[in-house]
């Protein structure tokens, strides 16, 4: 019989939490990212490493099946509700879909970050 995994020091939900706001995963406090998607070097207030992070494309991929889920339902509700000149529609919704790309992908590199360092992930170990 094995004994049960100690519990983790690097709690998962929090660290999501945090980098889903842009802070740092292990303190919450300092911001992750020097500019809008180019992340610190170091977290000011505790000084992890945040530059060691490999998120590559996994968060434009996250963004993408966000959207689509999104998007999707919602263009096939609003052709079935109002009758909407395919012009209009043409300007509409990829409009939404840039501001809601642009609106997402920082939050969900800070998670995907996040996750990279409770899990002990890439650089985080």
């Amino acid at each position: 019989m094995t004994d049960p995994a100690p519990p983790s020091d690097r709690p998962t939900g929090a660290a999501i939490g945090h980098g889903l706001r842009g802070r740092c995963p292990a303190c919450g406090e300092g911001r992750m990212f020097a500019r809008f998607l180019k992340t610190a070097p170091n977290c000011p207030s505790c000084g992890l490493a945040l530059d060691a992070h490999q998120a590559d494309d996994f968060p434009a991929y996250i963004v993408i099946l966000l959207l689509g889920h999104i998007l999707v339902p919602l263009m096939i509700e609003v052709n079935s509700a109002l009758a909407i000149p395919l012009g209009w529609q043409a300007l509409i919704w990829p409009s939404l879909a840039v501001l809601l790309a642009v609106a997402m992908i920082q939050p969900v590199k800070g998670a995907v970050i996040a996750v990279q360092w409770s899990r002990r992930m890439a650089g985080f170990r």
